[in-house]
């Protein structure tokens, strides 16, 4: 889930920078969603880098470690989240619209070796109770950590990732109701993998 790499970052943020206020906490949570925002285009392809990122965020974190500086330390946070949940991904299940089938095998796209990755599938799925528990694992402890706005965000992402494990399931068969109600001229604006794993 989207939620959970957001609260991996958020906790690698407390961990590395706990006095750093909200700036490093922002950009990691930033950077734990940020890949997933390919959620509609070439998702885990598109903005999934489990090389370059990890990369980035090493280089970032050398420049952070020289330089002391806020920006420079939130970048680092950023690229090593977006990181962590780049290689996260090949630890869950593959790119299927029913993933707790497991009928795919690709995770997430290698750029630097231009192959997929397949799932490890530990955690079967997003959504699956097992994601639910890893986030919770880090948030929970957030939430004692952070006060004021930090704090409620985590309490809504951990409320959001609970309502999506209890509807993941059935949020399949609404999507394909909403794809086969859409007109056969609009089906060029829905990504391919939603259509062809519809038909």
């Amino acid at each position: 889930m989207a939620t959970t790499h957001a609260l991996i970052g958020v906790v690698l943020a407390l961990v590395v920078a706990p006095d750093g206020g909200l700036l490093p906490v922002a950009a990691a949570g930033l950077g734990g969603l940020f890949p997933d925002f390919d959620l509609y285009a070439g998702h885990r392809k598109t903005l999934h880098f489990p090389v370059y990122f990890s990369l980035a965020a090493f280089v970032a974190a050398l420049v952070a470690a020289f330089v002391a500086s806020p920006i420079a330390l939130a970048v680092a946070l950023f690229l090593a989240a977006a990181a962590v949940h780049s290689v996260m991904d090949v630890l869950g299940g593959g790119l299927e619209l029913k993933p707790w089938e497991g009928t795919s095998d690709r995770a997430v796209y290698d750029h630097f070796n231009g192959r997929w990755l397949a799932p490890k599938r530990w955690i079967r799925y997003d959504g699956a109770p097992e994601d639910f528990l890893l986030g919770a694992v880090f948030g929970v402890p957030a939430l004692f950590v952070l006060s004021g706005t930090p704090q409620t965000v985590v309490g809504v992402a951990l409320g959001i990732s609970a309502v999506y494990t209890l509807l993941r399931k059935t949020l399949v068969p609404l999507a394909q109701r909403l794809v086969d109600a859409i007109p056969a001229e609009l089906l060029a604006y829905v990504p391919d993998r939603f259509v062809e794993d519809f038909q």
